[in-house]
């Protein structure tokens, strides 16, 4: 395992708990959620932290990593859907004609960013869109469960789609520089610990 590994996989684990987060409150950290959705359209960055606009875009799923990989705090809920869209990825890149629509539909999400700006609502709902005709036609499917009222809202539940597929976005860019499922299983404590020094070190970056 190596840091930019790290940082994809924590991308991976943020959008998994924005969108239980979502699910279960109807609320999210909007920070994470916003720096989430800005990797989606960032296809061409010059490195893994600057996807999620720097080591501190994803300080929410580095934190949540190592929750999961210490057991005294780890979320179920959280950890399945994580594993579940690691699955998904794989299952994604063996159909090159969904791959392609999944690119067109966020090329056209862009164009609505460049117009609207990327915590609009439209933006959100075009999101959710793509990924509601596109991700969720393939198995295995992410299964949310949380509080009935919050998965009835209309507007929480695009949010909650966005966020899943801001998490297989995280997923194709560990895949691509070598992460492989196996590697939660047999590096958990190297995992956390490297996301424990990532943490640390954005923490002293932003003087907070």
């Amino acid at each position: 395992m190596n840091e930019e590994r790290i940082l994809a996989l924590a991308g991976v684990f943020q959008g998994a708990a924005l969108a239980q987060q979502l699910a279960t409150e109807g609320r999210c950290d909007d920070v994470a959620f916003e720096a989430s959705m800005g990797s989606v359209f960032r296809i061409d960055a010059d490195s893994v932290a600057a996807v999620y606009g720097g080591v501190a875009g994803v300080r929410r799923g580095l934190r949540t990593l190592v929750a999961q990989f210490e057991d005294q705090t780890r979320d179920i809920a959280v950890m399945r859907m994580a594993v579940t869209v690691l699955r998904l990825e794989r299952s994604l890149s063996r159909n090159h004609a969904l791959l392609e629509r999944l690119r067109e539909g966020i090329v056209a999400t862009q164009r609505q960013v460049e117009h609207f700006g990327l915590d609009h609502p439209n933006v959100e709902a075009r999101l959710a869109e793509v990924y509601a005709t596109t991700l969720s036609t393939l198995k295995p499917r992410v299964m949310v469960t949380g509080t009935p009222a919050y998965l009835q809202q209309k507007g929480n539940v695009e949010r909650v789609r966005a966020a899943l597929l801001a998490a297989v976005r995280s997923a194709v860019l560990w895949r691509q520089i070598g992460g492989r499922q196996w590697h939660i299983l047999f590096y958990r404590k190297q995992c956390a610990m490297l996301a424990r020094g990532l943490l640390t070190g954005s923490t002293l970056d932003n003087g907070l």
